[in-house]
Formats: structure tokens, sequence, C-alpha cells
């Protein structure tokens, strides 16, 4: 009994006085824990083995099980560890509690998934929304309906408030009826099963142990540690535990030196005898958890006695007096003033302020693989924020290091489970583009040798699906499918996908829907979707979920299945068996509360984070909660404000925080903020941040100048559109003309101007060859244009009135030109000369003859026509051009000399859609007949330059005109722009 409280012992065993002790937040709990029973029952070498040794739950057991295994020497036989179970883990209670004598069976727990099909059809019928929202308020219900067992209140209770709250607001008292409704079903259905709720079942169970202990205590030792639940059934089989002969509690970081009247404050009150009500408790203080659980167990502070063992890596115990006043009630924190300085300093323990996240975890991973140069030592990370661990574990591979990440990841997120995810996704959103490329070039997709194949042709189908979005459903991609990616996708890809689309197009069972999804896996994927944890797992999920789809929502529609089985996936946890450092952990606020390391990263400590918010409760109003004895929504902030306490303990401690997240300044934690007040401000660590900053910069910086290739071979043909770009960006016609190179339209894009302006050209283009300029068939070519085009419905609906007007703006002004005798001559005419050593071509919207036989050049444009700016300076010479073609007999049976340059713009002018514009003419415009002498003399400039001469292809030489970034990547454009 060496170093244990002796006489607290020898009072338990003639129960005199409960043993309850506690383990201060200077020492690791589960070292400090496997410590003291070693040395009070391991001389014997089955001592240990007798005892029982009961946790919060099943990772409480494998921290304390490794801590034993740190303070064995060559063998040890372990107490049974059994978890009381979690029920917002979904944790049973351990098997070694199950009665096993002639006492009445305590009925079986439901299954989790069970539960949560059979209340998502509850809540779809009696509350009505779909089924990927009746899933979420199932979710919530579950944890309420827990709650509710856990503290032992009676759903029956809920029929009276009602009566006795009239002052409720609607919205509250609709969810109130809804719930009443669902609880008056609800044992039915458990009965109907022979079921109970997990929670009751730990109630029972725990009651059942308690009173066995009482009439027979157990043979050997029975401990209970590190369990702050204030369930009362926990409560009551603590009370047992510590009267027990062989019995003991040990708590995590109660605080002992605690003054009275701040012990006092916490709570919970007794009720004000004239008005009954409660003054509020202070349940976000990390020790109101304690104090409440003691209250049950009937146990006053003064009897909990010091734990007297220590991990052997123990931190100074002035640091738990000064994480005790840095958490004082804030009533009592006026006391920062007096306190002498060892009372608040907080040696061993340096903070890091980051301008973001992405710094932040930068900085984490370098002070972790610092932590690493020191031979045994351990380091570790804890934080509530899955995404910044995330980015941590991507650091660390930088140095081949896999970090022990006890939080797993979703199965949402493994490969298996994105895999189904995007299955279910592209058959909802009836195989459009992105998701269907998303699912056919997936890493699990056909492995092995006929992969490099398979992405082939998925490479040629991205190519193929470039631009608006083509017909849906399977057919309607066979038909807009051409050439060999069509054969390919008829041959390889369609048929893995026909039964799947058969098979949500027949019904919406959401059996019928999983099965669907699983088949397809396994055809697209083969047994590679269910190799691996996360494979099992997923297969795992999957037949427990088919197995009680039939309990689940009555109907599922397709367009929610895919957000149903997301937040299935996300809610399971993968966390590989093997291959992470031995010495490198990441935790979540769960599994640090009872271990510790050298060193202990405490991130994200921003409010939002950690704590985090309160999760709402959708069912109960806040007052029905405080009214029916739950806990409130800000207890989990004490809850969070205990694991910082306890994490804050170890040797060495970096907290660290982010100025912003990723959306907007953030707010320091309370936590934060209290260590920085108390103290005056924490140890900074600034060379954590230096190299977080310095790793990733290069040791000079060269960066490229402005591209200015000059080849020596160079196009000698050119389009009149492709002009300006030469003048002003040569080095964009060099990169699409002598490289090949072009742009290429998003996969599912929506219509752009330059493909509404293709589209509009072709409804003209037809009008005029097939109905001859007829202005009654113009609208409805439109029209039929609308309807038959593959594009989003909301940009038809959002484009058609505009189009339609201006459609009606062109007819009527041919029709007005045709009664002056101007009438039109072709549409869509290409026409090339030979000039300056270069073939110039073009292509003229329309060409019009005139009465007195010279000719119109009109270009349509579907927005704002070029600038007379643009013209006088040598740009946005097309008609000109053109112009420059037809008078030189370039446009196969034309002649004459062009008078008339146009633009018929279907932009919006003086109220309303559609106008003419000439670049010639006016007041600011070019004289008429000098604009096609300007525009050829203006090319050959050009030509003898860039095509003919040797001038440099360079980047960007007028950029007011180059306004298309398509090349900037590759000219590099910001190393150099704006440093010259």
């Amino acid at each position: 009994m060496a170093n244990l409280d002796f006489a607290r012992i020898t009072a338990n065993l003639v129960g005199v006085i409960p043993a309850v002790f506690t383990i201060p937040p200077h020492r690791s709990f589960a070292d400090a824990l496997a410590a003291g029973l070693i040395a009070r029952f391991g001389r014997e070498k089955t001592g240990l083995a007798r005892g029982l040794l009961l946790l919060p739950n099943n990772r409480a057991v494998r921290a304390v099980q490794d801590a034993f295994v740190r303070r064995s020497d060559g063998g040890l036989l372990l107490p049974r560890l059994v978890p009381i179970g979690d029920p917002e883990l979904d944790e049973r209670i351990g098997g070694a509690l199950e009665p096993l004598d002639d006492t009445a069976p305590i009925p079986a727990a439901i299954d989790p998934v069970e539960r949560l099909m059979l209340l998502a059809r509850l809540v779809q019928r009696h509350h009505g929304p779909d089924a990927a929202e009746a899933l979420r308020l199932a979710e919530d219900l579950g944890r309420t309906l827990d709650q509710l067992r856990v503290e032992e209140v009676d759903p029956a209770r809920l029929g009276t408030f009602a009566a006795e709250v009239p002052d409720l607001s609607l919205h509250w008292q609709k969810s109130l009826d809804r719930l009443q409704l669902i609880l008056d079903d609800w044992p039915r259905i458990l009965a109907e099963r022979g079921r109970i709720d997990l929670a009751d079942r730990r109630n029972r169970l725990l009651d059942a142990v308690a009173k066995r202990w009482r009439e027979r205590p157990p043979a050997g030792f029975a401990c209970a540690a590190g369990i702050t639940t204030t369930a009362p059934a926990v409560a009551r089989l603590l009370r047992t535990v510590a009267r027990l002969p062989k019995g003991m509690v040990v708590l995590p970081a109660l605080d002992l030196a605690m003054p009275d009247e701040e012990w006092a404050a916490l709570g919970p009150h007794e009720p004000d005898p004239a008005t009954g009500r409660r003054r509020p408790a202070i349940e976000t203080h990390p020790q109101f958890q304690l104090k409440l659980l003691l209250d049950r167990m009937g146990v006053g502070r003064g009897e909990v006695g010091r734990w007297r063992r220590g991990s052997g890596r123990d931190a100074p115990a002035a640091r738990s007096r000064a994480i005790a006043n840095a958490m004082a009630p804030p009533a009592f924190t006026r006391k920062w003033q007096a306190l002498k300085p060892a009372d608040r300093r907080l040696t061993g323990v340096r903070a890091l302020e980051l301008a973001d996240p992405a710094e932040e975890a930068q900085a984490i991973a370098i002070a972790l693989r610092e932590a690493l140069e020191t031979p045994e030592r351990t380091a570790a990370l804890v934080t509530p924020d899955r995404n910044l661990a995330a980015r941590v574990c991507a650091h660390l591979k930088r140095w081949g290091i896999e970090a022990d990440d006890s939080a797993g990841r979703p199965l949402s997120q493994t490969p298996p489970g994105t895999l189904l995810l995007a299955i279910a996704t592209a058959v909802a959103e009836r195989f459009a583009p992105v998701p269907l490329l998303a699912l056919l070039k997936h890493p699990l997709v056909r492995t092995g040798e006929g992969r490099l194949d398979w992405l082939d042709g998925a490479r040629d189908l991205d190519f193929a699906l470039r631009g608006p979005r083509p017909p849906a459903g399977l057919d309607g991609l066979s038909r807009h499918l051409k050439g060999d990616v069509a054969l390919w996708w008829a041959s390889d890809a369609a048929p893995l996908l026909g039964s799947l689309e058969t098979a949500f197009g027949a019904g919406c069972r959401f059996f019928d829907l999983l099965a669907a999804v699983r088949e397809a896996a396994q055809a697209l994927a083969g047994d590679a979707v269910w190799a691996g944890p996360a494979g099992r797992a997923a297969a795992d999920l999957l037949a427990r979920l088919e197995e009680a789809a039939g309990e689940g929502p009555e109907t599922v529609a397709v367009a929610a299945f895919p957000a149903m089985l997301e937040r299935l996936l996300a809610a399971q946890a993968v966390r590989p068996p093997y291959g992470q450092h031995p010495r490198l952990f990441i935790w979540g606020l769960i599994e640090a509360r009872l271990q510790q390391t050298d060193l202990m990263i405490l991130a994200g400590l921003n409010e939002g984070t950690w704590p985090a918010l309160p999760a709402p409760d959708p069912w109960l109003a806040p007052r029905l909660r405080a009214d029916l004895g739950l806990p409130s929504l800000e207890r989990r902030i004490g809850l969070a404000a205990h694991d910082f306490a306890c994490a804050l303990g170890a040797p060495q401690v970096l907290v660290t925080r982010a100025r912003r997240d990723a959306r907007a300044p953030a707010v320091a934690s309370r936590f934060w903020l209290r260590l920085e007040a108390m103290t005056g401000g924490l140890t900074r660590a600034p060379a954590c941040r230096k190299w977080a900053q310095a790793i990733d910069k290069p040791g000079g910086y060269r960066p490229a100048g402005r591209p200015a290739p000059a080849p020596r071979e160079r196009p000698r043909r050119i389009s009149v559109t492709e002009v300006d770009r030469l003048k002003a960006d040569p080095f964009a016609f060099y990169a699409r003309r002598i490289l090949g190179l072009s742009a290429l339209d998003a996969v599912d894009a929506d219509p752009t101007a330059a493909w509404r302006g293709i589209a509009v050209h072709a409804v003209l283009e037809a009008w005029m060859k097939e109905d001859a300029c007829d202005p009654a068939k113009l609208r409805p070519r439109a029209e039929a244009l609308l309807a038959g085009a593959d594009a989003h419905p909301l940009m038809r609906a959002l484009w058609q009135p505009r189009l339609l007007e201006a459609i009606d703006f062109i007819a009527a002004e041919v029709e007005k030109n045709r009664a002056a005798g101007r009438l039109p001559l072709k549409a869509e005419a290409w026409g090339e000369i030979e000039i300056a050593g270069v073939t110039l071509g073009g292509k003229a919207d329309r060409i019009d003859r005139l009465p007195d036989g010279s000719l119109a050049i009109v270009d349509y444009k579907t927005g704002k026509p070029p600038s007379n700016k643009a013209v006088s300076e040598g740009y946005s010479l097309q008609l000109g051009l053109l112009g420059l073609i037809a008078e030189r007999g370039g446009f196969e049976g034309i002649e004459g000399a062009a008078a008339f340059f146009e633009y018929w713009s279907l932009a919006r002018k003086a109220g309303s859609l559609g106008y003419v514009a000439s670049p010639v003419g006016g007041r600011t415009g070019m004289d008429v007949a000098d604009f096609t002498t300007a525009a050829a003399r203006n090319f050959i400039g050009a030509a003898a330059q860039w095509l003919t001469g040797e001038e440099p292809f360079t980047a960007k030489l007028h950029l007011e005109y180059a306004p298309y970034g398509d090349y900037d990547q590759l000219m590099r454009l910001d190393e150099w722009y704006g440093r010259e």
C-alpha cells in the first residue's frame, strides 16, 4: 500500500468513509493510476488479475492498458478493464458486468442502425421531411431520448408541459407536439421487438451490478477510474464502489484547493423558497461536472483524498494551482490581481499565434518533428478540429511520419466511402458530366491490368463532355457522344451503369437503392472496394443498413439519397490497425482525457472550435430542458474546459491558435484569453512560426522574365479574328497557332458568351439559307434552339426573353432594309486573299447588296460592339479586313466595293434590346472610304513584323487589348508583370 492513503483505505475496509481519490492535472492520469494500482496490488502475481477496473469508454480502456504495459517489467497480469459504456459513442457496457446469475434477464439493446432507421421513419411520418432531413432529425432525436434515459426523466412528463408553459413559442410548441407523438409510438415499437434503448439497458445493468456488489462484494479490488459522467445510475454505482471493502473511485483533476465560496457558486443550487426558481449553475466551469457527480454520489469534497502515486514524468505541482486559478469562475477572477507569481506562473507552457490554419498546421508539424529528435520523447496533438488534424498529418508525411491518429478518418472520406458516394451522386444527378467523370476516374474503379485502358477511355469522355451539359441519362449521353469515345462508352462504361439507372428509376425504397449502389460498386471495382480496414467497414455498414432498411423511411427521394448515404458513412470512423509512429499521436478530446505525453500541443484554440459552439436541440427548447432536469447545451463547454485543464498539466505544453479561419478573422478561445489575462501574457514560441514560414521558401528567387519566343518557322495563314491577338498579345498567338494550345471549356459549363454567339449565328445562318430571311420564321427557329439547347434550365429561362426580343429586332431590321432595296446576299460566307505574303481569311456573318451595287458587311454581336477608340488605335478592324477581302474578290460569287460596315448587337441600348452600330462615319468614327485601306495598311505592318519578319512574340504587348488570360500561366505572368 506504499504511497497510497493508508488511513483512507483502512477506513473504507470498515465502511467509515468512502474511498474516493483524485489525480491532479499535473500528473498523467493513466500512468499515475497504473503506478498506484501496481504498488498496491501488484506484489502478488495474481493480485492485479483478481481486480476489476471500471473505465468510462473503450478509448480509456486502451489508454490505461498502454499505461500498464509501460509500467510492467517483464510481464504483468492485468486486471479486467471494463468500460461502463457511453451512449453518445454507441458503446455498450463491458461484458464483465453482464449478469450471470438467475436474476431476471435484462432485454437486449436495440441495434443502433436499426434504431436510427426506426426513428427516421417516425420522424418522416409525423414531421414530413424528406429522408435525408428525417435521418438528421432522427440522430438528434436519438440523442434527446438517450439524455432522457440517462437522466432518468420519464418521457411522459413532456405531455404536461403544454399546459404548464402556456407562453412557449409556436415553433417549440409544434416541435413538442411532434415529439410527443413519436414518444407515444416508440415504447410500443421497442416492446414489439423485445428490445430496449442502449441507455436504458446500461442504467439497468449498472443498477444490477451495484445491487449485486452491495449484497456480495467482489473478492478482488474494484476501482472506478476516470469516470466523470453524472448519470444517476453511474453515480449510484460509484457510490457503491467507493464503499466496498476493496473499492475505490479515482476522479480526474478534481480541484481540492478551490475555495469553498467558489465551489458553492458552481451549483446546482436549491430552488428559491419564494419563487421556486433556481439560480443558474455555472455549467461551463471545468469542475461543475465533478461537483454534480460528487453530490449524486453523496460524497463531500472534503472526503476526497489525493492519489499519492505519480506517473514518473509529472509537471511541477505548481502547474495544477495555476490551472485552477486560470479557470476560476468569472465572478472570482478579480483574485488574479493578488496572486503570488508562483500561483499564476505557467512554466513549461508556451503559446503560438499564427496567421491562418495552414500556417498553424505547418508550425505544429514542425514542433512534433522536433520532439522526435530527443530519443524516447513522446508528443501529441490534441484538437477537436479534424481539418487541422488532417493538415498536420499531411505535413508530417513530408518526413515519412505516419502519426497515430486515434480518431481515424470518417468512412465517407476513405476510398471505398468516396466510391459509394460517387455512385449515388452520379445516378441521382442522372449521370451529369461532373459526377459521372468523378465516378469513372475513381482510383478504385477498374484497378489492375485494365486500369490504363479504362483511364484512356475516361479521358476521351472528359474531352467529349466539355462545354454545356448533354441530355440527361445514359441514353442522352449515348446520343451526344460521337466517334471512338461513343464506342468505348457503349461497350465498356454504359453496361456497368445500366442496372444502376434502372434500379433508381424503378422505385424509391431505401433497400433497393442500397443494393443497387453495392452491386454497382462490385461491378466497377470488384473486391478492391471491400478490401482493407475501410473496405471492411464499408461492407459491414452496408450489410447492417440493408438489414435495417425495411424499418427506415418509407419513401426516399432519389435526389436525397446521396446526402443520406454521406451522413451514414461519415458517422463511421476507420482507424488503421498498424503502421503508425510509436511516439507521435493525434488525439481528440475524448482520447486525451486520461493520458499525457512529454509534449502536448493544444491546437485550434478559437471560439467555436475549442470550445465548440453548443449544438442546438431541435426537439426541446432550452427552458424545457432545464425544467426536465436535462443538462443544458452549455454543459459541453464545461467538459471541454475540463479536457483543456487536464491536457494543460503535461510537462511541456504548446497552445496554438490561428488569427483567422478560412472565412473571416477568428476570436480567441475563452481558455486562451484566461491564460493570457492571468499570466500577463504566455511565453511565446517564435521559432516554430519562423520555421513554418521558412520551410517552403526557396533559397533564392529567380522569377521568369517576359517571354518573347522567336521561332524560325512562322504561320503563313491567319484569320481576321486573330489579328488583334497577334498585335496585342503576340505570345498568345504563338501559343495558339504555333504550339497548338487552346483553352478547354469546363466540364458541364454554363453556356458562355461564345456558346451563345455560336448558337445565334447558327439560327441566323439557317434562317437566311433555308427560310430566305422570312421574318415570320425567325422567332420559331430561335424558340426551337432554346428548347433543344443542352444548357441548364435556369440559363435558358434567363436568356430566352432577351434572345427573343433581340431576334425580333433583327427580323424587323432586315425587313426594313429589304423595303429600302437592301437585300441579304450571303450568310456565314468564308473568303480569303493573298496579301503581304500571307493568306488572310475570314467568315462574314452576313453580306448585303445595296441598291447601288455596293456591299454591306454585317457582324452579329451578342454583347457590345468594339469602341471607336479601339478602331482608331488600330484594333478591332475585323469588318475592315472582311471588306478588303470582299473588294479583292475573296468571297466566291461576290463582287463590289464595301460601303457599309455594321455591328448588329443583341445587347441593350436606350431601354430596348438590339441596335446597329458602325465603326466608321459619324463624329468619332473613321472615314468610310479609308476604312479598308487603313485595315490593309495595319495588317501589312503586323504581318511584316511577326509572320514574315523575325519579331519575337512578346507577351502582353498591349494589355488593354489583350483581355483574355488563357495563356497567363504558360507565360508565367505573375512572375514578371509589374516588375518591368
